[in-house]
């Protein structure tokens, strides 16, 4: 007798764009291409744990989740204080789904933590220091670049995250900590070009496929970076790497390994001073925007599919039955 496979449930609410792959549109999108791929599916919104125990009571399914946690500050990822983990929820209930652990999950959010354990592993990042609110840090290198510990899509970048001497290194901490009320995390400034490397699947179904990132040059200001306000405005264009390309695929499979990544995952990676390339950030729940998140768009540029979307959702669903 063949067992009926499960229903994926996506799961998201108001901080599931924030948070997450996107919002409802976005969320419509991820289902119909789970529709695609022969799956039931259905969309849950859920706002509280106790919201999302009810929606998934009595129910055959895998939950595919928007959310990292329930939080009274869902929209920035980096000050929940107050978070319950969807994943701790889901492994307490004994409910599958898509996606690492919570462990791994918070491992990725916060940056200082994501380096200090690739580092251990012998994977390459930047020198970093984690600088709380209200604490002296002692920063032994310049150029620094600084940003918020616990945010992603560039938020809180701008030209200032570039830091070329102690005054303009204080001014932008001092901005982090009080703009965003967590830690600044300061790097190493790494100057030269930018990858990101997409890591779908599991096991031997697991494809690394990376990715170069660029913009127009008159959109970029003193420094190539990517600016917040140059997200989700069409800006950047992901290409085929020509250079580094076995170097990204050896350090996300190194970096996916270490922190115990599953199903999808978006790495982000740049040339340092010399050229070598360092990881700048392990991205747990990628955008999926179809046609611009970057997942989609590096998905379609290895696979000559009709729909590379649904494709990309299927190889992401493929493992859970």
């Amino acid at each position: 007798m063949i067992e009926k496979m499960r229903e994926i449930v996506l799961v998201t609410g108001s901080g599931g764009d924030a948070q997450g792959w996107g919002d409802m549109h976005v969320t419509e999108a991820l289902r119909d291409a789970v529709l695609a791929n022969g799956r039931a599916c259905s969309i849950l919104t859920a706002e509280t744990p106790k919201e999302l125990r009810r929606g998934l009571a009595n129910r055959n399914c895998v939950v595919w989740s928007a959310l990292y946690f329930f939080s009274t500050h869902a929209d920035i990822i980096g000050s929940a204080a107050d978070a319950t983990w969807v994943p701790d929820l889901l492994d307490e209930w004994g409910i599958p789904y898509i996606g690492s652990s919570a462990r791994t999950m918070k491992n990725m959010i916060g940056k200082f933590s994501t380096h200090e354990l690739l580092e251990r592993a012998g994977v390459n990042v930047p020198r970093h220091v984690l600088c709380p609110p209200g604490k002296a840090c002692e920063i032994g290198f310049l150029p620094a670049f600084v940003k918020p510990n616990g945010e992603s899509r560039s938020k809180g970048i701008s030209e200032k995250s570039v830091a070329e001497n102690m005054d303009e290194l204080k001014e932008q901490i001092d901005f982090i900590n009080k703009e965003f009320d967590q830690e600044a995390l300061v790097e190493e400034f790494l100057p030269g070009r930018e990858y990101t490397v997409l890591v779908v699947g599991d096991g031997d179904t697991r494809q690394i496929l990376p990715g170069m990132v660029d913009a127009p040059e008159e959109s970029y200001g003193k420094h190539h970076i990517l600016r917040s306000d140059m997200r989700g405005v069409g800006l950047t264009k992901i290409s085929i790497p020509q250079d580094h390309f076995d170097d990204c695929v050896v350090l996300a499979a190194r970096a996916a390994d270490a922190l115990e990544c599953r199903d999808h995952i978006r790495i982000d990676m740049r040339e340092d001073a010399t050229g070598k390339l360092r990881i700048m950030e392990v991205n747990g729940i990628p955008g999926l925007k179809p046609g611009r998140s970057w997942s989609p768009q590096i998905y379609a540029l290895y696979h000559d599919s009709a729909n590379p979307y649904a494709a990309l959702i299927g190889a992401i669903i493929g493992s859970h039955k």
